[in-house]
């Protein structure tokens, strides 16, 4: 078996691993909507929170479209993985990154009709508070989990990394022209 699919089944493995893993605990320890663990006072927590739509909670109740979108989004890495040179694991653990995320929410809302999140972003007070509250009217970023943050790391890294590969390859076809001799355009032709 290729490099690439290994980097692809492992990482996914381990993202869906540590995703499951994380929300057991949660699901198990913390009261839903109620409880929090305090990681840094004022800015980070650990809380308990279901959320039945997609991100920001959009979406909301829509099943059907979440499976679709799994089956696709799965499909359509694993058609990116085939597409990469054998020993591309960089690119195949951005697809297995992306795809167990995918997986891991979907076991959720299979399981549970609802994705646990659990990971907190806030602030209380303070000009950044009110700067917040002012222009988004809260002052916390939606709660997510390891699946949510490995689809959104998968992502950018890929995209990021095909933007420098684009402008290397863009600098050597460019570089290719150099190599001709240019004619002096400050002469004056003969005639």
């Amino acid at each position: 078996m290729a490099r690439k699919y290994i980097v692809f089944v492992l990482t996914a493995l381990t993202v869906v691993g540590l995703d499951q893993g994380t929300k057991v605990w949660v699901r198990n320890n913390l009261e839903l909507w109620t409880d929090s663990v305090d990681v840094i006072p004022g800015f980070f927590q650990i809380v308990h929170y279901q959320n039945t739509g997609a991100a920001f909670g959009m979406a909301d109740g829509m099943m059907w479209l979440f499976a679709v979108f799994t089956l696709f989004a799965l499909g359509l890495m694993l058609w990116m993985t085939k597409q990469l040179e054998d020993d591309d694991t960089f690119v195949s653990c951005m697809m297995g990154l992306i795809a167990g995320g995918a997986v891991g929410n979907a076991i959720d809302r299979v399981a549970y009709q609802a994705v646990t999140d659990f990971i907190r972003f806030y602030t209380t007070e303070g000009a950044l508070y009110d700067w917040l509250r002012d222009n988004f009217n809260t002052a916390e970023w939606p709660s997510f989990n390891i699946a949510d943050s490995a689809i959104v790391v998968g992502i950018i890294v890929f995209f990021v990394q095909q933007l420098i590969q684009d402008r290397l390859q863009k600098g050597k076809t460019d570089d290719s022209l150099g190599d001709e001799e240019l004619p002096d355009l400050a002469t004056e032709p003969e005639t």
